[in-house]
């Protein structure tokens, strides 16, 4: 059972990963966004996940500067934007994402998303970085099962994770189970859903069998099925009160009644029909 804000899973390559973690999606720069990962690193969290397109690296880089802890001990990720999907083009923006949160290397490095006939070539460069000993983990986001057959019939390294939106109303088992199969660890973005289940009835009605919140009963249910997971906050409350989950266990019956809410919902676009 995972019973700690700081424990890890076990990556693909031996690297250790958070399996809870912050998301800073739509957090614009400011002070804002850097109170906000100032706050959760000092309320024990140490996986921060930004990206090239959320405009925010530096003041993530900016947080963790001033949080005062020891670079070794965070997890940070960022992602390559699919304008930059190329060869050359990935590694630059490898060099100015890091530039841009003032870093020495990341933890990991995604391709945001699967853009048709680019991703490979994105592939190929991360594979180098990850060689070269620039990055210490490689993975992909919102990759479907055949966009990860494709990439790894050619790839020399294996996806070390696959960040998809995942939640009660997106359930993805057959993307999870494929990546179980393969060793590529999956993570959730949007777990709650932007917060369109916080109102749910059998969600309330669950986690006031718990005395929790419907925010905190579906992070354990991420947790307990394996996937990772980085809720987005800017409130401290809820920043605490998110990480709150390792102090209970949902039961099998429990988990079973949140895993049969799939709708295959997207509150972001669909992978095999986005206009990149």
């Amino acid at each position: 059972m995972i019973i700690d804000l700081k424990d890890t899973i076990t990556l693909n390559n031996g690297v250790k990963m958070p399996w809870f973690g912050l998301g800073v999606f739509k957090v614009a720069e400011g002070p804002e966004l850097v109170n906000a990962v100032k706050t959760a690193i000092k309320h024990g969290y140490r996986s921060i996940d930004t990206a090239a397109v959320y405009e925010n690296e530096e003041g993530v880089g900016q947080a963790i500067k001033e949080a005062g802890i020891a670079r070794e001990d965070l997890f940070v990720t960022s992602k390559v934007w699919n304008s930059e999907l190329g060869y050359e083009s990935t590694l630059a923006a490898y060099e100015t994402s890091l530039k841009k949160l003032g870093l020495e290397y990341l933890d990991l490095f995604l391709i945001h998303w699967p853009v048709a006939g680019k991703y490979k070539e994105a592939w190929r460069a991360l594979e180098k970085l990850y060689r070269d000993g620039r990055v210490k983990a490689i993975g992909v986001s919102n990759f479907q099962i055949h966009h990860l057959e494709d990439l790894i019939k050619d790839a020399e390294v294996k996806p070390m994770v696959n960040q998809v939106e995942y939640h009660p109303r997106l359930t993805q088992k057959e993307v999870q189970a494929f990546c179980r199969e393969q060793g590529i660890q999956l993570e959730a973005w949007s777990p709650l859903m932007q917060g369109q289940l916080l109102d749910n009835e059998d969600l309330v009605g669950i986690a006031e069998k718990y005395k929790k919140s419907v925010a905190q009963v579906i992070l354990r249910w991420d947790l307990q099925n394996g996937v990772v997971t980085i809720p987005k906050s800017t409130k401290e409350h809820r920043i605490i009160e998110n990480s709150q989950v390792f102090d209970f266990e949902l039961t099998a019956d429990d988990m079973d009644k949140i895993n049969e809410m799939n709708q295959n919902h997207r509150v972001g676009p669909d992978p095999d029909n986005f206009n990149f």
